[in-house]
């Protein structure tokens, strides 16, 4: 019987090399694809590892494994899907998340096109997740699912795939805990044994913000204000039977104005600042540390709130319009007038929280049991019926 054959997203990394010989381990071919997302070193913080060590590295777990190593040059497709949508984003005062579109517009949109090329049967990543198949109508349906290691779940940043995509992958990790992981790159003398891992943008390593920032978004000056908490009023909680003012109002961001606080201080660009951002104020004589809590980038203003509790970091929901809304479970998409219970998730390693999404016409709106703190325009929510991943959306 013929082996099914597999390609392997190899990056230079632990997970994917034990991803990689797991795949030989359960019996399959594997063919491994190194790609090349970023060339631009200037904006890499040195003593981070740049793509050309992480092509050596996979040159030699590839060698290790006996399997063959493709190399795919990217680099283009990543500015014009990833980088350029990045710069978009930061210049609109959002805050996006590149490693979640990376997945989806970049490495696995590139690894199907490899299957397709080489007659692969499946493509592989390193991964911390889950697929499960059922039959739903007679037809299979792609449940996705947390990783069993509930410390390095990578779910979240997978909440923009496919059907089609799914259907494809595979996740040889996704059961496995990491400590685990690292014990057989050890036993197998793996070049990727003791390695790091990696903290920065997907495929590209940690990133100084601000100087990948300034090739396009120029600096300019502004105001620091800072607004007080008596600004805020108590948000009503809401019960089973809210009314469609009441979720939208509590899903309602906070706005500012200039005469809302006093000037504490000078920035270099609204748009180089994020919800929650506490690095790079640069105000001093304060009685506790500055938090960012809004951002105008039209008039070039921060925003901030003295202490981590002030009420400008905590919102009860958040608003996701239409357009930006997506099903992993597409049979499951919610109808206009529908509300659901789910567990919900606004950034990778936040622990689930409860929330109760209520479909309109316009959009989703997303209301939590529990203030959250620093919700922020960009990023994308995710919400989950136990462990299976159900769909998720970009925060307005």
């Amino acid at each position: 019987m013929k082996k099914k054959k597999v390609v392997i997203g190899l990056s230079g990394g632990v997970d994917s090399s034990i991803a990689a010989y797991k795949l030989l381990e359960q019996g399959y071919e594997v063919e491994a694809l190194f790609m090349i997302n970023w060339k631009d070193a200037s904006v890499t913080i040195r003593g981070n590892c740049t793509w050309e060590e992480d092509l050596i590295v996979a040159k030699l777990v590839a060698k290790k494994l006996n399997i063959p190593l493709h190399i795919v040059d990217s680099s283009e497709q990543y500015m014009q899907k990833v980088a350029d949508y990045m710069f978009a984003e930061y210049q609109r005062g959002r805050t996006p998340n590149p490693d979640v579109l990376c997945n989806r517009e970049i490495k696995f949109d590139v690894f199907l096109d490899r299957v397709h090329e080489i007659g692969a049967d499946y493509f592989a990543t390193g991964h911390y997740a889950r697929k499960e198949q059922v039959i739903i109508d007679g037809k299979p349906v792609y449940r996705l699912l947390a990783g069993s290691d509930k410390n390095k779940d990578q779910s979240y940043f997978l909440c923009q795939l496919s059907q089609a995509q799914l259907e494809k992958a595979l996740f040889p990790i996704g059961d496995i805990e990491k400590p685990e992981v690292r014990r057989i790159a050890v036993e197998l003398d793996l070049a990727t044994a003791y390695r790091k891992d990696s903290q920065g943008l997907c495929f590209i390593g940690k990133v100084d913000l601000p100087t990948f920032l300034q090739q396009k978004l120029a600096p300019k000056e502004g105001n620091i204000i800072l607004i007080p908490h008596k600004h805020f009023k108590k948000r009503k909680d809401l019960s089973l039977g809210s009314s469609r003012e009441e979720v939208l109002q509590a899903c309602e961001s906070h706005h500012f104005a200039p005469q809302d606080g006093k000037i504490v201080g000078k920035h270099n660009g609204a748009h180089y600042f994020t919800i929650g951002q506490r690095r790079g104020l640069n105000v001093g004589g304060m009685k506790a540390p500055l938090f960012v809590i809004g951002t105008d980038v039209n008039e070039n203003i921060i925003y901030v709130g003295m202490g981590k509790e002030h009420p400008g970091l905590f919102r009860s929901g958040l608003f996701i319009p239409a357009e930006d809304l997506h099903w992993v479970r597409p049979d499951m998409e919610m109808k206009a007038g529908e509300s659901r219970d789910y567990l919900c998730r606004i950034r990778y390693r936040q622990a689930l929280v409860e929330a109760r999404l209520y479909r309109y016409e316009e959009g989703m709106y997303i209301t939590f049991t529990e203030m959250q703190r620093g919700i922020t325009p960009g990023q994308f929510a995710a919400w989950y019926d136990g462990e299976e991943l159900i769909g998720s959306g970009v925060i307005a």
